[in-house]
């Protein structure tokens, strides 16, 4: 049996009972059931239900692997919290072969309350990347990662709308995208348990590039971006799209480069939002690195405190990637 395979085959069923969930939630979307977060940033039920379906997965095979995850059961608990706390209870009930109480679904989404750290084991999990996306009925993923003594080992991202082919945008959607440290990058198709090797376009030149970039301004300066590819020579259009699904498409080849530029200077960027992308990346050839050419660190607690902004390209052009990248940044 290959390295984590117990792990790799825990991790597929969790993120794929998990999309299950976000897809009945869209099916089903309220506006009543969207609850905003201190940063402003809503939060629909799928992410407490996807949490829960994801942390109670995981502790029923590993119950002393810790999870940083992106969500607290604070909006659900109380009298103020019964109604979306029933309606995430009824959710969460029909994809775990065991049903939760009250109580076990609180403790169980407040499982994700590691701080993280250096050494051992840890998963870690955003249960809908791409909250915006997911609400316009766009790109979003469940991205979950197993990271050991601080360097990402394993990565599955459940992709619920995103093209089997890219070319084919009306066509099949929803896909699996799972890497191992050493195993190599795969896709499969939610229909279909058959998984197929996926791997960066080849590439010699930047400026036959196309870049991939957060649909949201706020996230990711655009100006920037249209400057970095100007000094590259890029001439095509940028791939716009939500959430980890950037790293899922740069990965297979439908997009050369990713970028995601900082627009605060203070801003520090959370371990589930890169760690499942940056091994699918690593696997697939490419490489990632922050705008100054550093490896993001995952071994400092819920954020990459010591790393700006996000690099992903192939690594035949990621130096030259990084050249314009600081040209553009140290500029202002």
């Amino acid at each position: 049996m290959s390295a984590l395979a117990i792990e790799r085959a825990v991790a597929i069923n969790a993120v794929l009972r998990a999309s299950k969930v976000c897809q009945k939630v869209f099916q089903n979307l309220v506006t009543s059931d969207t609850v905003i977060k201190k940063d402003g940033s809503p939060v629909t039920v799928a992410d407490f239900s996807a949490q829960a379906v994801v942390n109670r997965i995981l502790y029923e095979s590993f119950p002393n692997d810790p999870i940083v995850g992106e969500e607290e059961s604070g909006s659900l608990r109380g009298d103020s919290g019964k109604e979306l706390r029933n309606k995430v209870l009824s959710l969460v009930n029909t994809v775990l072969d065991t049903p939760l109480n009250d109580n076990e679904l609180l403790e169980t989404i407040d499982r994700g309350n590691f701080p993280g750290g250096s050494s051992g084991r840890m998963w870690t999990l955003d249960p809908i990347d791409g909250t915006m996306g997911f609400l316009r009925g766009e790109q979003f993923c469940v991205g979950l990662a197993l990271i050991i003594d601080g360097e990402v080992h394993l990565g599955v991202l459940g992709c619920p709308f995103f093209p089997v082919d890219l070319k084919a945008p009306e066509g099949e959607r929803g896909c699996l995208f799972i890497a191992i440290k050493g195993q190599g990058a795969f896709q499969r198709k939610f229909s279909s348990t058959e998984e197929t090797q996926i791997c960066f376009a080849d590439i010699s030149s930047p400026s036959a590039a196309s870049f991939c970039e957060s649909v949201v301004a706020e996230h990711s300066s655009h100006g920037d971006a249209a400057k970095i590819a100007s000094l590259l020579g890029i001439t095509k259009p940028p791939l716009r799209m939500d959430s980890m699904c950037k790293y899922c498409a740069v990965a297979r080849g439908d997009a050369d480069i990713y970028l995601r530029l900082p627009v605060r200077i203070d801003y520090e960027e959370n371990i589930w939002d890169h760690a499942a992308g940056c091994i699918l990346i690593k696997e697939a050839g490419g490489v990632v690195s922050d705008i100054n050419n550093k490896p993001l660190d995952f071994s400092l607690g819920r954020t990459l405190k010591t790393n700006k902004g996000v690099v992903v390209a192939h690594s035949k052009i990621h130096g030259q990637v990084i050249d314009a990248v600081q040209q553009v940044i140290l500029k202002k």
